[in-house]
Formats: C-alpha cells, sequence, structure tokens
C-alpha cells in the first residue's frame, strides 16, 4: 500500500517544489486578492468590467498564451523583468521565482472570486454603524469587515494553493521543466509520460497529486458551509 510513497529523490523533489511554489504563490498574492475583490465588490467606477475581466482573464485564456505572455513581460529582455533584473537583480525566467509567478496569475482568479463573494455577503449596516462611532474606513475594514470575510479568505487560499500545485501550462511555458529548479509536480508527471518506464512515477505522482487536491478542496467545501451557516444564523 506504501508503494506510492515510495518516491526517488528527483520525485521528492518534485513535491517539494510545488508545495514551495503553491505556498509563495499563495501567499504572495493574497494582499493584491483582497485588494482588488474588495474593489469589485463596493466599488463603482468607469472601467470596473474591463478590470474584472482582466482578472478572470487567466480562466479563459489558454494557460499556455498567460505563461507566453508572462514570458514576453517578466522574461530577462522583457520590459519588465528587464527592469528587475538590472536594478534589483531579480530573475523570473526559468527559475523557481518565475513558475510561482505564474501559478499565482493563475490563481488569482479562484482566490478574488471566493473574497469578492464573501465581502458582498457582509451586511454594510454594520460597517455604517463603526462609522458613525468615529471609525475611519480603514479601522472598520481591520475590525469589522474582515473577521466577517475570514472564512471567504481561506476558501480563496485553499482554492488558489490546489490551483497552483496542478499548474502545468502557463508554468512550463514560462520556465520550462528543469528538474531542481522549475520542475514542478504536473512537469515531474508529464515526464514520466514521455519515457519508457515511466508509469510508476507518473503513478505515484498522480496519487499524491490527488490527495493534495481533494485535501484542499474538502477543506474549502467545509469552510463555505460555515459560511453559508453564519449568514443563515444572521
Amino acid at each position: 500500500m506504501g508503494w506510492w510513497l515510495d518516491l526517488s529523490p528527483s520525485e521528492w523533489d518534485a513535491v517539494r517544489l510545488s508545495i514551495r511554489v503553491s505556498i509563495w504563490a499563495t501567499v504572495a498574492s493574497l494582499p493584491l486578492g483582497i485588494a482588488v475583490a474588495y474593489v469589485l465588490a463596493r466599488k463603482e467606477f468607469w472601467g470596473k468590467a474591463a478590470l474584472n475581466g482582466l482578472v478572470h482573464l487567466p480562466l479563459i485564456l489558454p494557460p499556455v498564451v498567460t505563461g507566453y505572455l508572462l514570458l514576453l513581460t517578466f522574461g530577462r529582455r522583457g520590459p519588465v523583468g528587464a527592469f528587475l533584473n538590472e536594478h534589483f537583480g531579480i530573475v523570473f525566467s526559468f527559475r523557481w521565482t518565475g513558475a510561482a509567478l505564474a501559478c499565482a496569475v493563475m490563481a488569482f482568479p479562484l482566490m478574488v472570486r471566493a473574497i469578492r463573494l464573501s465581502i458582498e455577503a457582509v451586511d454594510r449596516r454594520l460597517e455604517a454603524a463603526a462609522g458613525t462611532l468615529g471609525a475611519s474606513p480603514l479601522w472598520v475594514f481591520a475590525t469589522v469587515t474582515l473577521p466577517l470575510i475570514l472564512p471567504g479568505i481561506i476558501t480563496g487560499m485553499i482554492l488558489a494553493f490546489a490551483k497552483a500545485m496542478g499548474e502545468f501550462g502557463a508554468t512550463i511555458t514560462f520556465v520550462s521543466n528543469i528538474p531542481g529548479e522549475t520542475q514542478t509536480l504536473p512537469s515531474a508527471i508529464y515526464t514520466f509520460t514521455q519515457v519508457p518506464g515511466g508509469n510508476a512515477g507518473a503513478m505515484r505522482l498522480t496519487a499524491i497529486s490527488i490527495v493534495i487536491a481533494m485535501t484542499a478542496l474538502v477543506a474549502s467545501e467545509a469552510l463555505a458551509r460555515r459560511v453559508a451557516a453564519r449568514l443563515d444564523v444572521k
């Protein structure tokens, strides 16, 4: 029964790298995700539909296209990538940091969607009451809104993490498939399917991917039910 845990060092590297990339992708994009979700949920402005479309564009575009656009933008010769490399020594292309960036971009819509729905469900009268007591908008958000949307934030983070763990197309296009550096779980599985006798390794990594994904989805569903129960009580 433990055959699927009998991983080679390179397979463990792929698992560890995937977890590392997914955690960084989720945590690094969280502040921006909360800000964008709040703007989309509470603000009315010219171009809101365009912003909403831009946020959700990675869900619609082929992942390879997203990865290619990242390569053009954040590659060593791209406008942003060249600037970051020249002035700060930051390189994304063909590095694990680039894999984290690609995963963050692909997972960002799921995170924003979950947080936005949670913000829209908050009773604005509670925020207004805090405002009438002299609290600033930032303090109202920190003490009233943020605790109420915390389950939604956690749900968004879990969904983003699961999406990042399974990301393949954008990652392999942007940072290639370099063992020990950018070879995540999906890339390692793809590599195994391309070599003779690689079925056992592919099956092991597939089993691990399914376990991680199902765990994340079950946790997300449990949190969603908690949010629904809270709203029913109110």
